[in-house]
Order: C-alpha cells, then structure tokens, then sequence
C-alpha cells in the first residue's frame, strides 16, 4: 500500500500557542496547586492501587470512576478529572479547586477553555498538565509539568500533530536518575522539550541554558520553568548550534534520537525524530560534545544506535567516542529487531494496526535494509573532558569503555557515574608503585557470594556483588578474593600482595601484576574505595 499523508488532528485539540504565564500569576498558580494536595502521592491516595496501575497502562476507566466518586468538591479529584484523565468539570469546582488563579485565569493562561461563565458551565483541559515526583541523588523533587494533550485526550486513533510536544515519559525519567548532581556553574540540556532535564539540572547549576529546534517545546519550558520559579536561558536551535563558542560544566540531553525513515508519507515528530538518516543525530552530539564542554566537565545522553551487517556495534559506537577526543562510556540496555523497533514508534505516534500501519512498517524495514541494519541498540552514553595540562592539552590519555549491561535500574545512577568519573580520574595519576601504597575498603554495598557443591571442602566460584551502581558481579579468583577481604583501611595493597604470595606459595611479582589490574577495574567500578 502507498503511504499517505498523516490526518492531522482537529483545530481544536489542543491550543494554538504553548500556556503562558506572566508577573504573579506564576506563583498564584503555583500556590494554588501546592494547596491542593494535587501531588503524585495524593493522586495515587485518591485512585488507589488497581487504577492507579491501571490508568499507568493506558486504562482509564477504572481511574475515571474513582476521580468521579471524589465529587466535585475534592480539589485533587477535580484536578485529576479536568487534566489527566480529560474530562470536563464544572466551571465551579475548577475555581474552588484553584481559587487564586480560578477558571478565568486558568484559561488565560492557555490550560483550560470555557464553554460559558456560568457555575455548572463545562471547562476542559486544553493542555496535558501533571504532578510530577522523582529522586535523584540530591533527594526528592516534585513540580508540575505542562505539555501536549495525549493521545487518548486527542481521541482514538487520532494521530499525534508532528509538532506534539511530550510531558514526562519512561525516557526522560531514565535521564534524571542517570545525570550527575554535583553542584557546577552552567549545565546545558540539549533537546530540552517540555524542560524536564533542565528543571532537575535548575538544582545544582547556577545556569542552565536549554535549546530545542521546536518554538513551541520552548513555549512549554518557558512555562514549566515559570510554574517552578526557575529561571531558564531558552534558545531555539539544532543540537549544538545555538550554543557555538560557549563550554558548560555539563550537558545533559535527551536528543530527538528515533531512528525515521526519510520517506515521502513518513510522518515525523519533533520530540522524537531529528531529521537525520539513520542513527546521526546521536553521532553528530557524542562527536561534537567536546566541542562545548569545560576541561573536566561531563555529559550523560540517550541514544540509539543501528546494529550494521559486518561491523560490530561496538566498533560502531566505539568509532564515535575516538571521533570526540573525549573519555566516554557507553551502556547498551536494551537491543530490538528492526520490526519490533518500528512498531514501537509507529504505534508511539498513534498509529492504529491497519494498513497505513503496515505501509508504514514497510517504510521502516525498507530504510534499514538499504543500511544493512539488523538490530536497534538502545542505552545510555557518558562523556568526559580530560582537565588540562600547563601546555593546555589533556594532561593524560583518554579513556573508553563500550559494554551492554542489562536488568532494571531504577535507582539514580547519577551519584554512581560521578564516582566512576572521579575513580578514573584518580586511577590516570595513579602508578602501580602508588596503588601498592594505598589504602582501601571494601564498599558498603558490597557482598561476597561463595558456591560450592556439598560436601566440598572451597568454593568453586566466589562472586563480589554490588548493591549500587549498575549492580555489577565480579568472578574472583582465590588470590583477589583474598585481597578484598583484606582491605579494611588498615593495611597497604603491596602489604596485602605480600602477605598473599606467601600464603599461596607463589612469586610476589607474578601475583602483583596479575592483581592490580584486577584492583583497579574494582576500583573503577565502585567495589573498593580508597580509605
């Protein structure tokens, strides 16, 4: 079937112009949702388990009856009613719920549009507007978060618009846990959308500047950063070059990095698709990062990245980090055939089976058949800016490592990624003669595992878990395992290399270099800390 062109969605699906808000306002808003109880926590209390679980999956009825028994004097029903779940309230109970701001001030601000002035006169949401609750490794943090109406707002089977703005999803919390908190002076979030990123980076940067290609996901920030009582530096522009010239301390981005065919009839979306071939876009930011980065500044990124016949994805992704002159650590989480990935997307931009569905999933294969795709790798990417020398070069070599890592991780990662930044740092200064003189524990997450077979007198295979971090397992022989256990702060590494050759009636030198590289990847990976 020939692709056509995509329907796009009635005028009056969402506003003609992002929310605004201006002077107080902001803050009268702001007041009148903390009063509320409108939180996550309160809209959970409020549904309960089964229909929380149940709207999470796109179900709405459960949650529908739930906000509705509520009545219309429970703020936190009639918030929920009007803004996630898309139904219309009472003109009255919107102004009770939000008395500063009211429903004439709601719908001068772009949220809400009236049908009339009087009391049981309808109002409904005119945008998506949402609680929103994380931790990352500064704490706790919750704001309210405004973009697009979702598809089920816009009405079965309606198509996303291409220029759809997207509120916070599975992606975009991911990044938040990911980032790194400790405190600098500028961050940039590139590909900002509805400003997610930049209000976590708000917490530890004294600057944040935030670009988008899209007017409208910048009209988004702009009020999602207002309703917070942020101040944001906004610029519209592709990637890297709204900030040409410029070196933050770190930058942080959730990039538009949906691998779209370039086809006639192929709809794109502007929070998702960069207009690239392939999977450039994320090439195109891993390469020019170092470009805007500080001498030891980082930057943590997701990505996708195309599985090619006769090359390695890990040559692949391995050819962008030498490409940027920076250290860099990519994690692949989650790999995907190619009709499973189209599928994904296709069904992402509202697409129901049938078949313009199917001639769009042909678009996609035919597009990675030209290219010899036969996976989609989908994960994370960590960059950093070796600090420089006298001569103003980097004072040592780069480093990288490309792996896959696979299993939840819902923890932050944030704390863990500088602690690896830094552990490297550290171990580049650090020649053997020096760790042998060290000092080190054993993390605090850390436990030993010992299997053995009954009746067996040792172990046959000991295992050094970590309880943080990307929970990594380390298969450790009799000689490292020993060396771990030993490490209580107390006695030097060389100290306890001797003390082992001796035990195990072996060459000093032998077992010297066959352990301190085995110490420095624990090191690295956060199982033992300096003391």
């Amino acid at each position: 079937m020939p692709l056509t062109a995509q329907p796009a969605p009635a005028t009056t699906a969402r506003p003609p112009r992002p929310p605004q808000l201006a002077g107080g306002s902001a803050a009268a808003l702001r007041s009148d949702l903390e009063r509320s109880g409108w939180t996550v926590d309160g809209v959970a209390a409020l549904l309960g388990d089964v229909a929380e679980a149940a709207l999470r999956r796109d179900s709405l009825l459960p949650a529908r009856r739930a906000a509705a028994a509520a009545g219309d004097g429970d703020p936190v029903g009639v918030l929920t009613r009007l803004f996630l779940l898309s139904e219309p309230v009472p003109r009255a109970a919107l102004d009770a719920a939000l008395p500063a701001t009211a429903a004439a001030g709601a719908a001068a601000h772009g949220l809400v549009e009236a049908a009339g002035a009087a009391p049981d006169d309808p109002v409904r949401a005119v945008v998506d507007l949402r609680p929103h609750a994380a931790q990352d490794a500064l704490g706790e943090v919750a704001w309210w978060v405004a973009s697009d109406l979702g598809e089920h707002a816009l009405g079965d089977g309606t198509p996303l618009p291409p220029e759809h703005v997207l509120g916070i999803g599975g992606a975009s919390a991911s990044l938040a846990r990911l980032a790194v908190r400790t405190p600098v002076h500028r961050v940039l979030d590139v590909g900002t959308g509805s400003g997610v990123q930049a209000l976590h980076a708000s917490r530890h940067a004294r600057s944040v500047t935030a670009t988008d290609t899209s007017a409208r996901a910048l009209g988004f920030a702009a009020f999602n950063a207002a309703l917070a009582g942020v101040e944001l530096d906004l610029r519209r522009g592709s990637l890297l070059e709204p900030v040409a010239g410029e070196r933050f301390d770190q930058v942080v981005s959730n990039p538009p990095f949906v691998v779209t065919p370039r086809a006639a009839g192929v709809p794109g979306w502007e929070y998702r698709d960069g207009g690239l071939v392939g999977d450039e876009v994320v090439r195109r930011l891993v390469v020019g990062a170092g470009g805007v980065l500080a001498p030891g500044g980082s930057a943590q990124l997701l990505g996708n990245w195309e599985h090619r016949a006769g090359e390695g994805w890990r040559d692949r992704v391995q050819g962008w980090l030498d490409d940027s002159g920076l250290d860099g650590w990519v994690v692949q989480r989650e790999v995907m055939d190619p009709a499973h990935y189209a599928e994904t997307w296709i069904r992402d931009g509202g697409q129901r089976p049938g078949p313009q569905a199917d001639a769009l999933l042909g678009a996609w294969l035919d597009d990675f058949a030209a290219r010899g795709v036969e996976a989609v790798g989908l994960g994370f990417v960590v960059l950093h800016a070796p600090a420089a020398g006298p001569s103003g070069a980097a004072a040592r070599p780069r480093w990288s490592r490309v792996e896959e890592v696979t299993g939840p991780l819902e923890r932050p990662l944030g704390e863990h990624v500088a602690a690896v930044l830094s552990a490297r740092e550290r171990l580049a200064a650090t020649d053997d003669a020096a760790l042998l003189a060290a000092r080190l524990r054993v993390a605090d997450d850390v436990t030993e595992e010992r299997h053995a077979r009954p009746g067996e007198g040792g172990p046959r295979a000991v295992l050094l878990r970590a309880g943080g971090g990307l929970g990594r397992v380390v298969a450790a022989g009799t000689a490292l395992a020993g060396l771990v256990g030993a490490c209580d702060g107390e006695l030097q590494v060389g100290q306890v290399v001797q003390a082992l050759a001796v035990l195990l009636d072996v060459d000093a030198g032998a077992l010297r270099a066959e352990l301190l590289p085995q110490v420095r990847g624990l090191l690295e990976d956060g199982l033992l800390l300096w003391a």
